[in-house]
């Protein structure tokens, strides 16, 4: 009977850590890091790369993510946005796999551990400086905490307001880029805005994607995106603008600051986002655009990884 027991218990414990793994979206992460990967890549072109800066970015950036992720799950179904007509990834809460109660404190904890290893990150980052320093990015490691939960949760939640791609283009774009690229190097630069608007326009383009092919869903539930707001037809040239505009700054930055051909490595990320964008225009059905979220978040990666090494050869 005791055998029975460990088994059963045994059982139960893979299927929370499986049901946890499940919550935090692997498949995110690589978008994630690509802006961490960015800004590290231009600083390693300066000659100012740090691997202990590196390793703490990449790491609060992963955090950050996962944080989101879960705090998506548990909002989503808090505010009852989560129901049977959505085609993305089975939710945990919604499901029942993870009540409520156990995701807020499994945020919780993960937003612990993230303010630590973003505050070493920056005292890393900053070490030597002037404290006003700390004092930024301070305020701008809690306000992305901050924005991480409030996407989804919360009485107002920016995330059903349309707001979402502004917030994207500046916390994985902007401000992850050039954050990294400053806690590196204790400098900045006007030209990295070019590189950094590049990986928040592609960011966006991810989150969009994912807001087309939730549209029906989404706006039954009530959910304002911009895609609700602007219409599929409309979201399709938005998409446009945002993939085409990421090529067209990547191009702008190297003719602007041009020193070598590898420079142009970047262009081999260009038939990922071709692709994506062929699908935007001909797909049928909602259920289409699904695995286009993981080629983009992708190419999205190859994107900063190949224009981070064309700078450094």
């Amino acid at each position: 009977m005791q055998k029975t027991n460990t088994n059963s218990e045994d059982t139960s414990t893979k299927n929370t850590f499986k049901w946890w793994i499940a919550a935090f979206r692997l498949k995110t992460l690589p978008l994630a890091l690509s802006n961490t990967i960015m800004g590290s890549a231009l600083a390693a072109g300066a000659d100012k790369f740090r691997w202990s800066v590196f390793g703490l970015a990449a790491a609060t950036t992963i955090l950050l993510q996962i944080m989101s992720n879960l705090a998506n799950d548990y909002g989503d179904f808090v505010n009852g946005k989560d129901t049977t007509e959505r085609i993305g990834p089975k939710r945990m809460v919604q499901s029942g796999n993870i009540s409520a109660k156990t995701m807020l404190h499994g945020i919780i904890i993960i937003g612990i551990i993230t303010a630590i290893v973003g505050l070493i990150l920056i005292l890393v980052g900053t070490a030597g400086i002037d404290i006003t320093n700390i004092l930024i990015f301070g305020f701008l490691g809690i306000a992305s905490i901050v924005a991480a939960i409030k996407y989804t949760v919360g009485k107002n939640p920016y995330g059903y307001r349309g707001l979402g791609d502004i917030f994207v283009f500046i916390f994985f774009g902007l401000v992850g880029v050039i954050g990294t690229y400053f806690l590196h190097t204790q400098s900045f630069n006007w030209a990295l805005l070019l590189p950094a608007s590049a990986m928040g326009l592609l960011s966006t383009g991810v989150l969009n994607m994912n807001n087309l092919r939730d549209y029906e869903a989404d706006k039954n539930a009530g959910k304002h995106t911009i895609v609700v707001a602007m219409g599929t037809k409309n979201a399709k040239f938005y998409q446009l603008f945002l993939v085409g505009g990421a090529a067209l700054l990547a191009v702008v930055f190297t003719i602007s600051y041009y020193t070598s051909p590898w420079q142009w490595l970047f262009l081999i990320s260009f038939p990922i986002l071709a692709l994506n964008l062929k699908k935007v225009f001909t797909y049928k059905n909602a259920i289409e655009l699904y695995p286009e979220l993981g080629k983009l978040a992708m190419g999205t990666l190859l994107f900063a990884l190949s224009l981070g090494l064309g700078l450094i050869l």
